[in-house]
């Protein structure tokens, strides 16, 4: 199936400097492009991945698993860390859980992570649910574009297919258990107001990783896809401020834009 307009995976060439930025369950690239292209203007090199089963349509997500999307940003960061000598995960939601275990895994590969509204758990008792509802019902509402400001609105599915849900409970479950493997910096981005995402889960993150330098920013006027949310600029400042901060020569390259 061809992607979705606006859901087409990003790439900048930049400095020594690279960060791999990963979307939220059942999102696209384009809730992080205007992040993605604010680094790529500071002189990162900058990955966006479109994650497998993701941009096109929710069938096509269906027959995917966390697995599929794990390989997808593990892959970025090791091309990443050929080309650059620190690299930096970042993500939204789910793709903050992805980047976390990145971290977990990777060790002093990552320089530091920086996640927004990072998902921990599946909730409320349909969860408990999923494992034989998966399949009698194909999928459920969706949770795209849960965004305070005014005509904003995120690429993302309409409908949850059921089956991938299950996969994120069970990712988000083994997650849970190797956060204190992270180590790394960590600066943790949340929306005081958030639908998707309850204030449990990044609390729950902040007390299970074993980082000592560790920031937490409260977003006051965004809901859960803050990239795109009234805070969108400060999410922006404050996780280049973090990374320039332990890669001091960010901002002072020249860039090559790469389409």
């Amino acid at each position: 199936m061809p992607v979705l307009p606006g859901a087409e995976p990003y790439r900048h060439e930049g400095g020594e400097v690279g960060v791999l930025l990963c979307h939220g369950f059942t999102g696209s690239p384009q809730s992080l492009r205007p992040w993605a292209e604010h680094h790529a203007a500071h002189g990162l090199t900058v990955s966006l991945p479109l994650l497998p089963g993701h941009g096109t349509r929710w069938e096509d997500m269906q027959v995917t698993g966390w697995q599929d999307w794990y390989a997808e940003v593990d892959r970025e960061l090791r091309l990443l860390s050929d080309r650059c000598a620190r690299v930096f995960v970042a993500g939204l939601s789910m793709g903050g859980a992805l980047a976390l275990r990145l971290a977990a895994r990777h060790g002093e590969r990552v320089t530091g992570a920086v996640v927004v509204n990072p998902a921990n758990k599946v909730h409320g008792l349909s969860a408990y649910a999923l494992p034989v509802a998966r399949h009698l019902v194909r999928t459920t509402k969706g949770i795209a574009s849960d965004i305070a400001r005014e005509g904003a609105a995120e690429l993302g599915y309409d409908r949850v297919p059921l089956h991938a849900a299950h996969s994120l409970r069970v990712f988000l479950r083994r997650l849970d258990g190797e956060l204190p493997q992270v180590t790394q910096p960590l600066l943790l981005l949340r929306s005081a107001r958030d639908h998707v995402v309850p204030a449990a889960d990044p609390a729950r993150v902040l007390g299970r990783v074993s980082s000592t330098d560790v920031t937490e920013v409260v977003l006051e006027h965004s809901y859960h896809v803050a990239t795109l949310d009234n805070d969108a600029d400060r999410i922006f400042e404050e996780s280049l401020a973090f990374i320039g901060r332990l890669a001091p020569s960010v901002g002072k390259e020249g860039t090559a834009a790469v389409g």
